[in-house]
């Protein structure tokens, strides 16, 4: 074993409670090791399995003074935790993914700069500091999409505009914060491609999913995407691109629309992602797995996916009038797979479990899902 190499038992760090967090925890502790996970949510779910839950804010300063002493190497679950504290972290112990990238992740101009520099495709924008920057209504961009630049996430802090009225109105309500207004493409189809960078470069890519939106959150993902082989190796190709260019260790996911042959990038997540669950039951080493390696030094898991595979999210939405969903339908489907994330209030929009279904047979797999969707009211 490399001795750059961290080796089991060791703490690990968790920056983030919630389900990503969680499966994050689920992973290390098969392959050894010992997670602290710092969320201020006593009931998150990565803090409740996790050997020590800090319930504080991701700037308390007593807090981090523990997490440095006592974790080997750190990295986190979401986007949002502020770059202070990963750059505060990294003085005295390994943080991956780095502060730069995940400063770029979190703010969406940034962001679109960014990939645009880096010499990849994306959709016509502008970035929006006041509402002078608002093209006239003859501009080419609308009809366009006015999204903020931090915090905007499932289709929050986000509007479709028609022209300058409608973009100047948007951009009040969202308190006049710095934002990007994009314009609307005619898509053919979402994508995305979830891969693993490891500290010497290396890179291996999941397959590339079509993704589903249903009221701007993720809905269903499809592995592998219904699209050419052209299109998707296109998308691992640029994916590869990005992570490069970004100099990343870790899981990143990489969003793109299909616009007849061209591929967009849509935005980046610097973390596991939503539509890489798939990965849990379908490949041979999961999304989560592969943030503990490339976390720890390990070498890459193979991403080579074993089974066709659907994935659903289960939203709070699914509770109606508060009673719990008849998951005996779901366990009736024997080529289904049930993850529940352990929060404790089923709330409108907010993600609560998925489940993957998993066949050799792709339409197989969407079928079963499809009716299991039906069985469980999700999406209705």
């Amino acid at each position: 074993m490399s001795s750059n190499v961290i080796a089991a038992p060791a703490m690990l760090g968790m920056l983030g409670g919630g389900q990503l967090g969680r499966f994050f925890v689920i992973a290390a502790h098969e392959m050894g090791y010992q997670v602290t996970v710092l969320d201020p949510s006593k009931d998150s779910p990565a803090g409740k399995i996790a050997d020590v839950h800090l319930c504080a804010d991701y700037d308390d300063a007593k807090a981090l003074a523990q997490m440095a002493d006592n974790c080997v190497a750190i990295t986190t679950e979401f986007e949002n935790v502020p770059a202070s504290t990963l750059e505060k972290l990294a003085e005295s112990t390994i943080v991956r993914p780095s502060a730069a990238c995940v400063s770029i992740a979190q703010h969406r101009v940034l962001e679109k700069n960014f990939i645009k520099e880096a010499g990849l495709p994306v959709a016509p924008f502008v970035v929006v500091n006041s509402a002078t920057d608002l093209p006239e209504d003859d501009s080419d961009l609308y009809p366009a999409i006015l999204k903020v630049a931090r915090f905007g996430y499932d289709g929050k802090g986000q509007a479709r505009v028609k022209n300058k009225a409608e973009a100047i109105a948007a951009f009040g309500g969202f308190k006049q914060e710095a934002c990007v207004l994009e314009k609307m493409m005619p898509l053919d189809l979402e994508v995305s491609v979830v891969l693993v960078r490891d500290a010497q470069g290396e890179i291996m890519s999941f397959p590339t999913v079509e993704n589903q939106h249903l009221n701007g959150i993720l809905d269903i993902s499809i592995a592998p995407a219904r699209c050419s082989d052209v299109v998707k190796a296109r998308a691992q190709a640029l994916a590869k691109k990005l992570a490069e260019a970004l100099d990343y260790v870790g899981v990143l996911a990489v969003e793109f629309f299909l616009v007849g042959n061209d591929l967009l990038v849509n935005e980046i997540a610097p973390r596991p992602h939503n539509s890489g669950h798939y990965t849990i039951d379908a490949c041979v080493t999961n999304q989560f797995e592969q943030q503990v390696r490339a976390l720890v030094g390990l070498p890459i898991g193979s991403t080579a996916l074993h089974s066709r595979a659907v994935m659903v999210n289960i939203l709070g939405d699914s509770w109606v009038n508060n009673k719990e969903p008849a998951w005996q339908r779901a366990f009736a489907h024997a080529n289904l797979k049930l993850h529940l994330y352990g929060k404790p209030d089923a709330r409108q929009g907010r993600k609560m479990g998925h489940f993957t279904v998993i066949d050799k047979e792709q339409e197989a797999a969407l079928n079963t899902a499809l009716i299991a969707r039906g069985e469980l009211n999700i999406g209705l």
